[in-house]
């Protein structure tokens, strides 16, 4: 805060498709889709016309004991977009709020189940998975998460596949869920998963008869190049996190999709106290699941998905050519996910810090992860706008490590 106090601010004014200008009419690639948020470009003519007509009807009613007609819409559409058993929706508005419902979730099956011993979590090393506080449990990143450890539960924490058959077999019986991230690590630094991990999760996950969370927040809607990661090992979990570009990255708006025997768990009289009892003043908001069906009607419209294959191999092309500068280390990708690591350097160094200050200078928008630097643009993006982001990311690679 103190360094960014001390420079002139970039204030957004306006965005279009892939590009933003600031409030000096300076023009700038959105190479981090703001965020890894914005998935058909600012100022998407769809999107904009059904926020317009949801507000002449209404922005936003109450959720308890009521519904309105977006959310139910969107309930259908993503469950009919989803792993197949994946049944029922519940609405929250971000990515650690998702998480966090799908924890609590968790632990309260099982109690409704009559097994309340099972209340650890397993987690993985570097996990990211938001910043609420049951988010941070799970979390796995000292940087972000070491402060708050007096306010955390404990988790199970393993690295790979091998401590999470030990700890399964060990504690199987304890475990409420696993969460994971599919496919790539985000806050990690991209870090890719090895082919074939997820499946091995859930394999583990089915046999201790545990439940699997899988945490889509990032990778969910075309990110890794499939609508949802887990579509590409086959998997279904129990729970599915999403959120980011839930509504195309126009409006906080997340989901915890669950299957039905979850569902089900709740049901009673209301002397049950069955209830789930966690709730938002905003779940549901009409606006936000009016941006989200725009932006799943775009996906069919535009045949996203199609188009967006050629711009994943053009990534991969392009990404290669950074493996000819002397300082950079390794390049990793995941569909439209690229990342650049340099180094190493020492933290203080602030050398992906300094490599995207000059990017900014030249005409491109990015935040990095320590040493590595992040490529995540709207899948919108042209061919064009591609090959400019990863060539001025080239040129300030090179001015400012050398």
């Amino acid at each position: 805060m103190r360094d960014w106090m001390a420079e002139e601010p970039v204030i957004i004014d306006r965005g279009q498709g892939a590009r933003l200008w600031d409030t000096k009419s300076r023009e700038y690639l959105d190479a981090n889709a703001s965020i890894w948020t914005n998935i058909h470009g600012h100022n998407h003519p769809r999107i904009n016309a059904a926020i317009r007509a949801q507000l002449e009807k209404v922005a936003h009613s109450s959720f308890l004991g009521l519904s309105n007609v977006p959310a139910i819409e969107l309930s259908e559409k993503l469950i009919k977009i989803a792993p197949r058993g994946l049944s029922r929706v519940f609405y929250s508005d971000n990515g650690s709020t998702a998480v966090e419902v799908a924890i609590k979730m968790a632990l309260h099956y099982w109690i409704h189940l009559g097994e309340p011993k099972r209340r650890r979590f397993v987690a993985f090393t570097g996990a990211y998975h938001g910043d609420t506080i049951g988010a941070v449990s799970v979390g796995g990143i000292d940087l972000f998460h070491a402060a708050y450890k007096p306010l955390l539960f404990e988790v199970e924490r393993v690295a790979d596949l091998k401590e999470l058959h030990q700890t399964m077999r060990q504690k199987g019986r304890e475990v409420a869920a696993v969460i994971i991230e599919p496919l790539i690590q985000g806050s990690a630094g991209m870090k890719i998963w090895p082919k074939g991990l997820l499946e091995q999760v859930s394999r583990q996950c089915d046999e201790h008869e545990t439940l699997l969370i899988a945490d889509e927040v990032m990778t969910g809607f075309g990110r890794t190049g499939t609508m949802f990661a887990c579509e590409q090992e086959g998997v279904i979990p129990d729970f599915l996190c999403l959120a980011k570009g839930l509504t195309g990255g126009y409006l906080p708006l997340a989901a915890t999709l669950t299957r039905e025997r979850v569902f089900t768990a709740f049901l009673g009289y209301y002397e049950d106290q069955k209830t789930f009892f966690h709730g938002h003043s905003y779940t549901g908001n009409p606006l936000g699941c009016a941006a989200a069906l725009a932006s799943l009607a775009i996906f069919e419209e535009e045949g996203t998905l199609v188009h967006l294959q050629p711009k994943i191999a053009l990534l991969r092309d392009e990404l290669q050519a950074f493996c000819k500068l002397k300082s950079v280390v390794e390049v990793r990708q995941c569909g439209f996910i690229g990342a650049v690591e340099v180094g190493p350097y020492r933290w203080e160094y602030k050398a992906g810090i300094r490599v995207c200050q000059r990017a900014r200078e030249l005409g491109v928008l990015t935040r990095p992860i320590g040493n590595v630097i992040v490529i995540m643009p709207p899948l919108c993006v042209t061919a064009d706008e591609l090959r400019r982001i990863c060539e001025v990311l080239r040129q300030a690679v090179e001015e400012v490590l050398g």
